[in-house]
């Protein structure tokens, strides 16, 4: 099961724009879920929908707040500041639902609203 270190390697990896550090906790075949938007199925896509949110962004910092686990399932609540192009910043709050193969992510669901990230 994940322990805190865990969780913040891979916010590290994502406020990084790390996108192979942040496919080493995914399985090969996961699935992989962005707010609204559709899931990715795979490494490749994944990948791919992960690079090209890097791309919209200048930079991330992420902050745990609370975590539960159970086996095969992991949930965690936290914050997020994303710094846009414009050099606008704001925080978000956002919920994680993992589904886990030991200690990789077969389904990574973030729940967000960042309709104000991408806003005029």
């Amino acid at each position: 099961m994940p322990d805190k270190e865990w969780y913040e390697r891979l916010f590290a990896s994502i406020d990084a724009k790390d996108t192979p550090g942040f496919l080493s906790f995914l399985t090969e075949g996961a699935s992989f879920r962005y707010g609204n938007a559709p899931p990715a199925v795979g490494q490749a896509a994944i990948g791919a929908a992960v690079d090209q949110f890097f791309a919209a962004i200048r930079s991330s910092s992420h902050r745990l707040l609370r975590r539960w686990e159970e086996p095969g399932s992991a949930v965690c609540q936290g914050e997020v500041r994303y710094v846009r192009h414009d050099g606008r910043s704001l925080t978000l709050h956002f919920c994680n639902i993992f589904e886990l193969q030991g200690e990789k992510i077969s389904r990574y669901e973030i729940y967000i609203d960042s309709t104000p990230l991408f806003a005029p």
